[in-house]
């Protein structure tokens, strides 16, 4: 497996395509803004692009998927519960000034537990909101595609319209939980492990921090 990044729009949001070595099928996660310069980099790989996988639907984590599904008709997967979010993405981009496609409806809702497949490479969906309701992450052949929930040494913000504080607590307590070689591809920043955050990220030190009685 192949895991390449790129860096893209004013809010330098991390945007990966999965890559199965063997078949040389390809899956894009987040594509997030700059549609030219993405579609130009996945070409450029030489891999053969199935489907667009979305963490959740924030404005700078969609930005790309109208030019993406443009050029190859792959389906879009998507938590439903992020629905509301992807109708007002066009109002927000409009809000922070930035330049915005509307993306598509998307193919195929994700939940809790399901399986996707790239080539030969499965991945399990974990359903973990809080940054947003339809959060989800991709965890599977050592690593976690982790959208804005963990950052290094940080978290997604929960200050945020339809964001829940108390949820993203549940849902760094089950980070918390995997192996803590995994390595982790958040959406903002470097690479991490969640044994790296685990142990030092104060933000999974307090969710993970029995309660005081």
């Amino acid at each position: 497996m192949k895991v390449l990044a790129t860096t893209v729009g004013e809010f330098q949001e991390n945007t990966y395509l999965v890559i199965d070595e063997t078949t040389r099928r390809a899956v894009v996660v987040d594509p997030g803004a700059e549609p030219d310069r993405v579609v130009a980099w996945i070409r450029a790989s030489g891999a053969t692009l199935d489907a667009v996988w979305l963490t959740h639907a924030h404005l700078d984590h969609v930005g790309a998927v109208a030019g993406v599904t443009r050029e190859w008709p792959v389906p879009v997967h998507m938590h439903p519960a992020d629905r509301p979010m992807l109708e007002r993405a066009p109002q927000a981009a409009a809000m922070y000034g930035v330049p915005f496609e509307a993306p598509p409806a998307p193919d195929r809702e994700l939940a809790e537990g399901d399986t996707l497949s790239v080539g030969g490479l499965t991945f399990e969906v974990m359903h973990l909101p809080g940054h947003a309701p339809g959060h989800v992450v991709f965890h599977g052949n050592g690593v976690v595609l982790g959208g804005d929930v963990l950052f290094a040494g940080s978290i997604g913000r929960t200050d945020l319209p339809f964001a829940d504080p108390r949820a993203m607590e549940d849902s760094l307590a089950r980070l918390c939980e995997l192996d803590d070689a995994l390595v982790v591809y958040p959406g903002h920043g470097p690479a991490t492990t969640i044994g790296r955050e685990r142990t030092s990220n104060p933000f999974l030190l307090a969710a993970v921090r029995p309660a005081r009685h």
